[in-house]
């Protein structure tokens, strides 16, 4: 009897231990390891659909979670250029010397025809700023224990009402994350596929990005190099400079 009570203090132990952080502390490592103060990149979105593969470049720059600037460097797209700033995103096409400002429908467009919005792709701003977080337990993703994080969205100004993210229990980084509709539906999945380290930090550096309301498709999202904690000058975030 004595070895059954022993055995049992165990097990409500070890539970105790797994749930003793909240899922904002849990969001919180995430962000800690994905939040640099700044960051320069060169990578590819691999892009499949019906009509084949294709590939686009790009370089970016980015300062906390609230600026960033992605410029295309692939022959077919090269000077197009995505700004986000003070919560807007702009968009610049050097053949028409056009700048435009995405409002409402425009900013869940594709971008390039690829799986990812243009929301998704110049996301800022902290995760626990837009949803409430739940802990609802913890489940094994690509063969590595991960925290369940349920999320709602406490406005409509987001791009989704709901969203599931598994975050790794040792590392605290994204597995996998189910993005959701105001009505209940799957509307896309993202998993990363490789993490890299620096400066004490762990991120991804690919992942894919599955739109289930499209066929045949999917999206990978890769950095061929990253540096953070880089000096970049703050004009480059500038609508003046999106025009040079």
């Amino acid at each position: 009897m004595k070895h059954r009570v022993l055995a049992l203090t165990l097990i409500l132990g070890a539970a105790t231990l797994v749930f003793a952080q909240t899922a904002e502390q849990i969001i919180g490592r995430l962000e800690a390891n994905e939040t640099h103060e700044t960051a320069y990149a060169e990578g590819r979105m691999l892009i499949h659909d019906r009509f084949g593969d294709r590939t686009t470049a790009f370089r970016s720059w980015s300062s906390g979670t609230d600026e960033s600037l992605i410029e295309f460097t692939s022959a077919g797209e090269r000077g197009q250029k995505i700004l986000r700033k003070d919560d807007q995103i702009y968009l610049y096409y050097p053949d028409a010397s056009e700048l435009i400002r995405l409002r409402g429908s425009a900013l869940r467009d594709s971008v390039m025809g690829s799986d990812m919005s243009y929301e998704d792709l110049t996301a800022g701003g902290g995760i626990l700023a837009d949803y409430d977080a739940d802990l609802a337990g913890i489940e094994e993703v690509a063969g590595n224990r991960a925290y369940r994080i349920e999320l709602e969205a406490r406005t409509r100004d987001v791009a989704y009402a709901r969203q599931t993210i598994w975050i790794d229990e040792e590392r605290y980084v994204g597995l996998r994350t189910y993005m959701y509709s105001r009505s209940g539906d799957l509307l896309k999945v993202m998993d990363a596929l490789e993490f890299e380290e620096q400066e004490g930090k762990i991120f991804a550096v690919r992942f894919r990005i599955e739109d289930r309301l499209r066929r045949d498709t999917y999206t990978e999202f890769v950095l061929d190099e990253i540096q953070i904690d880089v000096p970049i000058d703050d004009d480059r975030f500038s609508l003046e400079e999106l025009t040079w």
